[in-house]
């Protein structure tokens, strides 16, 4: 049973980020991309979960392709 709360605890540490990320993007609570993932999984049979992982995979590959410079003379 302990596994399972420290997985359950990974997953809100790391996993809630991509609601975070996409809810600044489109100016909303994060709190609403949460629920409408819940939703969404809910009704479609997990179509929401295969779209929250497809999110957060292209999240990753934008930050590890584009970084962010301040300056010029950064590069």
């Amino acid at each position: 049973m302990n596994f399972f709360y420290n997985l359950l605890l990974f997953f809100q540490k790391h996993g809630y980020y991509v609601c975070q990320r996409i809810a600044d993007r489109i100016g909303i609570r994060a709190r609403v991309v949460r629920i409408s993932f819940m939703y969404l999984t809910f009704v479609t049979v997990g179509f929401g979960f295969a779209l929250y992982l497809f999110m957060a995979f292209w999240i990753k590959i934008k930050d590890l392709v584009y970084t962010r410079r301040s300056s010029v003379f950064d590069l």
